[in-house]
């Protein structure tokens, strides 16, 4: 395994990653605290948070089985060479965990709070089905031969789809109501920040071994901040641009409902 050549990038790495972190794990605050006030989940679209659970969940299994399985470990260097070092961050691994549980509690709140007329779409719940039903198969194939970094690498590839789907059937919220109350900028803003600063930690490891291998041999953490980013900004333009908020006396629990959740209406769940 690799060790670093330069020690002021070894720490800018660490500080970085944990900025990445940081800003990540608490950009799932604002949203959780903005239904507890209103006591309602209304803005919130049900299929995100769904997805949302999906992608972290695979991103986990990916993070915690490469930072801490020396088989698995012994498979990438194998693949990728012994020269280069694993992509996977302390902080990778506590962001996926911490991420896992901030979106369960999120999903949580969308059963005990005032939801509206809205509900999880077929298309959401059978895409889940679907992912996790493929996940179990391409355990089976990889079980005779122990390919687990052809397996977890399956993960990192789910939680990538996942992260292009997810925010999708939010924008088209916001569209559709041509409002985003009730959906957190401040979510946004963090989920930003944590994006450049995870894209940046890989950067600074490049850098050190004069290798781009990581990009590629972790292709789902440079996707998951490219991706991000790129909704993000989508997101700030719905909310300062395009539909900024009013001021109103009239309570955002009040306001209407889309019943559109994702793509198309026909496949709203009964």
């Amino acid at each position: 395994m690799a060790s670093w050549n330069s020690i002021p990038l070894e720490i800018s790495y660490e500080v970085v990653g944990w900025i990445a972190f940081t800003s990540w794990s608490i950009s799932f605050y604002p949203q959780l605290i903005l239904n507890f006030r209103r006591k309602s989940v209304v803005g919130l679209n049900f299929d995100f948070v769904l997805l949302n659970l999906t992608k972290h969940s695979s991103y986990m299994i990916y993070n915690v089985c490469l930072y801490f399985s020396p088989i698995i470990q012994k498979q990438y260097f194998d693949t990728y060479g012994d020269q280069e070092m694993i992509p996977v961050a302390a902080n990778d691994v506590a962001f996926s965990i911490h991420a896992v549980v901030l979106t369960a509690l999120t999903l949580f709140q969308i059963f005990i709070y005032e939801r509206g007329q809205q509900k999880v779409s077929r298309f959401a719940t059978g895409l889940v089905i679907l992912v996790w039903g493929f996940a179990a198969i391409c355990f089976f194939i990889a079980l005779p031969s122990h390919s687990w970094l052809w397996l977890i690498t399956i993960f990192n590839s789910i939680q990538v789809a996942m992260t292009c789907v997810k925010y999708i059937p939010q924008a088209k919220m916001n569209f559709t109501r041509k409002s985003t109350v009730g959906w957190s900028i401040g979510n946004i803003l963090l989920d930003f920040g944590g994006g450049l600063a995870n894209y940046l930690q890989m950067v600074i490891q490049s850098i050190d071994q004069n290798s781009w291998v990581n990009f590629y041999g972790n292709i789902g953490k440079t996707l998951l901040s490219l991706i991000s980013i790129f909704f993000d900004i989508l997101f700030m333009f719905q909310h300062y641009v395009l539909y900024p908020e009013k001021k109103s006396p009239k309570s955002p629990e009040t306001g209407e409902e889309s019943n559109e959740p994702l793509i198309d209406p026909s496949h709203e769940h009964v």
